[in-house]
């Protein structure tokens, strides 16, 4: 800027002559009239060439400095304005590092939930022998694996998984249709009746068997209200409102009740190929075009509703505000951009004053500058927002996927190998993790089943086949490695 001054103003006379006569025509009258009283003589940026200037250039460089200055003051403005965007836009690092702490920080929050209701059907299984033994099994799969002929058992739990899924798959259509045309209170009914169940009628057996199984005596009027307590305060936290911890609380434990459920009542075998069917329906209803699952997400997205809480766990405090609430912001966020689109469509405008206004300002005594900026907005709408941004990018996983990951290892923990159980829990974990990746590279709904399950299904049969008779062989002549 300073090489930009000096050699515009270090030409000769008449080229000086030549430039006043072409700013005299486009300078405001303000400026080119001699008669302006109270205007301070602004210095020139070379002060030896401004002495050694004759008097009659002296003249002209005055009468074009004001213009000349007013001028450059707008490129300063524009490149200051300039250089305040360009300082407000993220740099690349500091994204990166704000996506990796929000990867990070997510998948914490997701592994501890998961961890928890694995946790508790482990430890249900291997301290109570109810959810392991069983002789009657889901009307859903006729076919039992008792018979001794391992082909007859292969295409019996072929059979079972297969009936099962059907049912499944009906039931997801089923929830689709009800969602598609807006039949929210069946769909509510469907919910609240299948959580009273598992909240009162699966918790109480779940509770009369740890009493049972650690010989604690309890009469049933103590029984009765705290069956109550939990199971009122589940429904209002799952389908109401309620702290955050509650609720996922509540979701896991409903979680951990159900995958118990499939462990007691499903053939050995049968419980197996359901897994890996399972994760293969996922695959297929989440990332085909016509996937029910898919047109779940999108159908909710384009309403901009939530998935029903009962069906999703979320990472954080997703979906409180109602929905005016939201549409108050969405107007607030478009009063705001239309305020920053007017005023920077009227910077050329406001530029073209510059000089007059800064004039004024200097002949009143005040120092003020159009800077063509919008207003500040208001800290406590900063906090909201921020707050709801930050409210919208927990991330949600069904409760399917914590069911049958406490399946898989439930299963595993049954036969008592404390190998496979620990191998099949970091394979889950591994699995979930690596989902969390390709969620964050493709940005949009991932099914969580099929990498866990899959790495899960391989440790489980290579470590109960291979390791585990390798380490039972060590131990057995007292090798230890």
């Amino acid at each position: 800027m300073t090489s930009f001054v000096n050699s515009k103003y270090s030409k000769t006379d008449s080229s000086l002559q030549s430039i006043l006569a072409n700013n005299r025509d486009r300078m405001p009258q303000s400026v080119s009239d001699p008669s302006v009283s109270n205007r301070n003589e602004m210095r020139s940026p070379v002060s030896n060439q401004a002495e050694e200037t004759p008097p009659e250039a002296d003249n002209s460089y005055r009468a074009e400095r004001p213009e000349d200055v007013a001028g450059a003051s707008q490129l300063i403005r524009r490149t200051s304005s300039s250089r305040n965007n360009r300082a407000n836009l993220p740099s690349w690092d500091e994204e990166e590092e704000e996506e990796l702490k929000y990867g990070a920080k997510h998948v914490i929050k997701l592994f501890i939930p998961v961890s928890l209701c694995m946790l508790v059907v482990v430890a249900t299984t291997s301290s109570i022998t109810f959810y392991t033994q069983t002789n009657t099994y889901l009307v859903y799969t006729p076919f039992t694996d008792q018979t001794v002929d391992t082909p007859t058992k292969v295409w019996q739990s072929f059979a079972n998984a297969f009936i099962l899924m059907g049912v499944i798959v009906c039931m997801t259509i089923l929830l689709i249709f009800l969602y598609k045309f807006r039949f929210y209170k069946v769909i509510h009914g469907w919910l609240i009746l299948s959580s009273l169940m598992l909240l009162f009628l699966f918790a109480y057996i779940y509770l009369g068997e740890v009493l049972r199984a650690y010989n604690i005596p309890m009469d049933y009027i103590t029984v009765s209200i705290m069956m109550w307590n939990f199971g009122v305060v589940g429904m209002v936290c799952i389908h109401w409102k309620g702290p955050l911890i509650l609720q996922q609380a509540y979701l896991i434990l409903v979680s951990a009740l159900m995958a118990l459920v499939f462990i007691k009542y499903l053939p050995n075998w049968t419980a197996w190929v359901v897994l890996g069917v399972i994760s293969v329906w996922d695959l297929i209803a989440v990332l085909c075009p016509k996937g029910p699952l898919r047109i779940l997400v999108e159908t909710a997205q384009e309403r901009n509703e939530p998935i029903f809480p009962a069906l999703i766990y979320s990472s954080a405090m997703a979906w409180i505000v109602n929905m005016s609430d939201t549409d108050r912001t969405t107007d607030r966020n478009r009063k705001r951009s239309n305020n920053r689109n007017s005023a920077e469509g009227s910077e050329a405008d406001e530029a073209e004053d510059n000089v007059s206004r800064d004039l004024e300002d200097r002949s009143s005594g005040r120092n003020r500058r159009a800077t063509g900026s919008a207003p500040a907005p208001n800290p406590s709408f900063q906090r909201q927002e921020s707050h709801s941004e930050e409210e919208e990018r927990g991330v949600k996983l069904g409760l399917g996927d914590f069911i049958f990951y406490s399946v898989l290892v439930g299963k595993a923990s049954s036969y008592g190998d404390w190998n496979t159980t620990l191998a099949c829990f970091v394979a889950i974990l591994i699995g979930l993790c690596l989902t969390l990746l390709l969620l964050a590279i493709f940005k949009k709904a991932l099914p969580a089943l099929p990498i866990s399950i899959t790495f899960g299904l391989i440790f489980y049969f290579t470590t109960s086949s291979l390791v585990q008779p390798f380490a039972d062989s060590l131990a057995s002549e007292q090798v230890y490695i």
